[in-house]
């Protein structure tokens, strides 16, 4: 594969990184997809969230998110319940087996991880992490992404 030349943006940099992740992290070895992994893993650190920040959050379109919902559901691993304090929102919330299937995605996700970012030491990998986290923080305060 040809390295990255300087004139690479980052966006270019990131797709290609994203199209790699995507095809090594199969339901296969996460045990779960990778669309259900990133959703649980948000719920984890966002506990009873609204489905709006849900949608927000991963940047996904509220349609999107409600067929998203409804998987996560059906296979036990999310519950959504109406807002006892506002009834026309809907709190979500991963269950015991979503946690326990995020955990098990999340520890085979790391071979994923190991292999993709083999070129990054421990440091660097912490260090793009907290970029990556800060300019997603950026774009979704943005109201016109």
């Amino acid at each position: 594969m040809p390295e990255a030349t300087s004139t690479t943006g980052p966006i270019v940099l990131l797709t290609r990184l994203s199209r790699l992740v995507h095809r090594a992290s199969t339901p296969d070895l996460l045990g779960i997809s990778l669309k259900d992994m990133a959703a649980l893993a948000y719920l984890r650190d966002h506990a009873r969230t609204t489905q709006q920040a849900l949608t927000e959050g991963l940047c996904i379109d509220a349609n999107y998110c409600v067929l998203l919902l409804n998987d996560l559901e059906a296979a036990g691993l999310a519950e959504r319940r109406r807002d006892p304090a506002d009834r026309r929102r809907h709190l979500v919330t991963m269950t015991e087996t979503g946690r326990e299937a995020l955990e098990r995605a999340e520890q085979a996700q790391e071979s994923v991880e190991d292999e993709i970012l083999a070129g990054l030491s421990r440091e660097e990998r912490a260090i793009l992490a907290r970029l990556l986290g800060q300019a997603l923080d950026g774009a979704i305060r943005r109201p016109n992404l």
